[in-house]
């Protein structure tokens, strides 16, 4: 069962009967899935640039579009308007398939992990992971890294509060972590 499947068989019941929504137009769900990668002390190498491009089309299944710098920096020697990494939207199927991958191969991966971060809400429903070594990812050959980049991984859903947002991406398979006080 993909998923997708899953959401649509069993997680919006779910929803419904902790929630007591109304319709079931009221149910969360999940609208799109942002990723964002830069190429860090390197946005003068045009070959860094290259590389986060390609590394991104190879994670998300889809061809980013490329951030530009909105102002200058002269301690990074970044000007405005220079290319500084890529971007990528996901919806619908590739977005279901990205989350899947996401919970079951990649997170799994991560070295010495203990959850994701269950605080890293943004009040509206909306969540944000980041990711220290894209390496974890099956795409990306550990051979053909040059420097180890992050990646910032932002679920945007349609519910309303941060309670509702967690409960559905915990019935998806989410391993969040135990809150440090």
């Amino acid at each position: 069962m993909t998923l997708k499947e899953k959401y649509e068989k069993e997680i919006k019941k779910n929803l419904q009967e902790k929630f007591n929504y109304k319709s079931v137009m009221q149910l969360p769900k999940i609208e799109k899935i942002v990723l964002n990668m830069t190429a860090g002390k390197e946005v003068t190498n045009s070959k860094a640039i290259e590389e986060v491009m390609n590394e991104m089309t190879l994670i998300s299944g889809q061809k980013p579009y490329q951030t530009v710098a909105k102002k200058s920096l002269a301690s990074w020697k970044l000007r405005e308007g220079m290319p500084m990494g890529a971007k990528v939207t996901l919806r619908r199927e590739k977005m279901w398939d990205f989350l899947s991958k996401l919970i079951n191969v990649a997170i799994p991966r991560i070295r010495d992990f203990r959850g994701v971060n269950p605080k890293a809400f943004d009040g509206r429903g909306n969540y944000s992971l980041g990711i220290k070594e894209e390496i974890i990812f099956p795409e990306i050959s550990f051979d053909k890294i040059r420097k180890i980049k992050g990646l910032d991984v932002i679920i945007v859903t349609t519910a309303n509060t941060d309670k509702e947002a967690r409960f559905l991406l915990e019935q998806l398979g989410m391993p969040f972590g135990k809150a440090d006080k």
